[in-house]
This record gives structure tokens, sequence and C-alpha cells, in this order.
């Protein structure tokens, strides 16, 4: 009877930890099913190194806010979590920020305020209020990195088709041939609006019939 129950336990545990990776990696995807973080996709994935260095450096640090807040959950007083938030947010964007200085500062300089603008990024405090607070550390750090590569593959995407169209290049390289006329719009925030637009019909097109 032990074994069996140790058998049950575990097919819950996978079966939990799995819908919690689908969950942040499709069904409840932070850009095309939540809708958070629509400013960094619009304003940094004209470059597809710009959209990699963002993805991480959220997904890092959703990863220990997450796990922080989870691991804190019962002691943080109501009245202060915001604040609690906000205070863990910020600390890790700014190690984030002096590390893309110290060692990547052509894209520190490219992503410009954006980086130190992570803080204001929706992911980071509606995954802490609405999950982290109210979670175990395991089901927190699993959720966190499942949003987070959520997050970062819908910018990549985004970003390889705003990159090609925009400058006929990909991570820099050019591979358009000298007749290749750059579609500007691709290039500003109205062309990125409209991309965005088509993904988000393409991407809950598709969920909508997978979960019928």
């Amino acid at each position: 009877m032990k074994k069996n129950r140790k058998k049950i336990k575990r097919k819950l545990i996978h079966t939990k930890s799995f819908r919690i990776i689908i969950g942040g990696l499709w069904r409840d995807n932070p850009i095309f099913c939540m809708v958070l973080g629509i400013c960094s996709s619009l304003a940094i994935t004209n470059r597809v190194e710009n959209a990699i260095t963002m993805g991480l450096g959220v997904t890092f640090v959703l990863i220990f806010t997450e796990v922080i807040i989870s691991s804190l959950r019962n002691f943080i007083p109501e009245r202060v979590r915001m604040i609690t938030y906000m205070v863990v947010i910020a600390t890790f964007v700014i190690v984030v920020d002096r590390f893309l200085k110290a060692f990547f500062p052509v894209i520190s300089e490219a992503l410009g305020p954006y980086v130190g603008l992570i803080i204001t990024n929706c992911i980071l405090m509606g995954r802490a209020e609405a999950y982290a607070i109210k979670n175990k550390l395991k089901d927190s750090l699993l959720d966190s990195i499942a949003c987070g590569l959520g997050y970062t593959y819908i910018l990549i995407l985004m970003s390889v088709i705003r990159e090609f169209f925009g400058f006929g290049t990909i991570l820099g390289r050019k591979i358009t041939s000298d007749t290749w006329t750059n579609w500007a719009a691709m290039t500003i925030a109205p062309g990125a609006f409209f991309l965005l637009a088509i993904y988000l019909w393409i991407f809950r097109t598709i969920l909508k019939k997978t979960e019928q």
C-alpha cells in the first residue's frame, strides 16, 4: 500500500510540474496569453541579440524573485508585500544592468534604459503576486523558468522577423542580397505593434484549436 501511495504521489507531482511548465511556455504565456511585458516586446526586438539579452535578463530576475518571495512567503506581512517585491526585483535588475555594462557594453548601450525598466515589467510583479507568494519553492522555481523562457522565445520570434526585414541581417550578419530593400517600418515600434498583433492572432487561434 505504501509503495502504491508513493507511486501515485510521484505521478501527481510530475503531472503538476508538467502543467506548470506547459502553462508558462504555452497556455499562460506571459505575452500572448496574459499580455504582459508588451513594452519591451515592442521596444527592443529590432535586433535578435537585444531580444536574447532582454529575455535572459528578465528570466534571471524572475527566477530569483520567485524563489526569494516563495521562500519568505510566510514571513512577509501583507501590508508590505508590494514594497518587498519591488526591493527584490530592483536588486536583481541592478545585477543584470551592472553585468551587461561590464561584459557586454555594446548591447547594454543598445538596450539603453530598457534594462533598468525591467523593474517595471508586469511579468515580474504579476508572477510574484499571483504565484510565488502562494506556492512552494519548487513550483515557483518551475513557474519562473517556464514563464521566463515563454517570454524569451516570443521576443526572439519577433526579433528574427524584424531584423531580417528591417536590416537584412540576423544576429548582425547580412543574409540578403545587395538589391534587398529594407523595410523601415520593421525597425520602429509601430511595425513591432502590428507584428505582435499577428503573433497574438496566430498563437491564440492555435491555442483554441488545441484546447478543443
